[in-house]
């Protein structure tokens, strides 16, 4: 069977809307995403290192479109597994771990790997919107669209922008 590895932050778990919306809360500042393509979350989010090391952050994290769905058809058919980096934000770790039981409690504890670098990671598939993750991938290469990585072209990676379309090449 093959081995599906899916990342969960700008992925399954809607990052940019959570920063736009502690933005504004600390700032008054309304960030358009449309003005965000092509440029680094820490350029284009000043206090998103302070954001991201706030207790609840990652926890309340709102899903991206289809994820839930889509989590469902890929554990359904595949040996899935959430692989997270979560060393660099301790906090994460407990309320990534929390947030997956909320919204995907059909994904086993078994199946949930929450680490450092992903380079130690081996399967068939990886799904990320990071390609410091995919470039030392082995398999096949599914860049998921986030503003940061829309200018990025590389014929290593199958660029994907939604839910759907993942579903479609899986």
């Amino acid at each position: 069977m093959k081995k599906v590895i899916v990342d969960m932050d700008g992925v399954m778990a809607d990052v940019y809307h959570q920063l736009i919306e502690f933005e504004k809360r600390d700032t008054g500042r309304e960030i358009e995403i449309s003005n965000l393509k092509g440029k680094p979350e820490i350029e284009s989010f000043p206090n998103g290192k302070k954001h991201v090391n706030e207790p609840g952050f990652f926890r309340t994290l709102p899903l991206i479109e289809g994820s839930r769905e889509a989590m469902e058809y890929l554990n359904n058919k595949y040996e899935l597994y959430i692989v997270s980096a979560g060393m660099e934000f301790p906090n994460s770790l407990r309320e990534k771990y929390d947030w997956l039981e909320e919204h995907f409690p059909f994904i086993s504890w078994e199946q949930i790997v929450l680490c450092g670098s992903k380079r130690v990671v081996a399967g068939d598939v990886m799904i990320d919107d990071y390609p410091k993750n995919l470039d030392h991938f082995d398999g096949k290469r599914l860049i998921f669209t986030q503003p940061h990585n829309e200018l990025i072209e590389n014929d290593t990676y199958h660029r994907v922008h939604s839910w759907e379309e993942v579903m479609n090449i899986l």
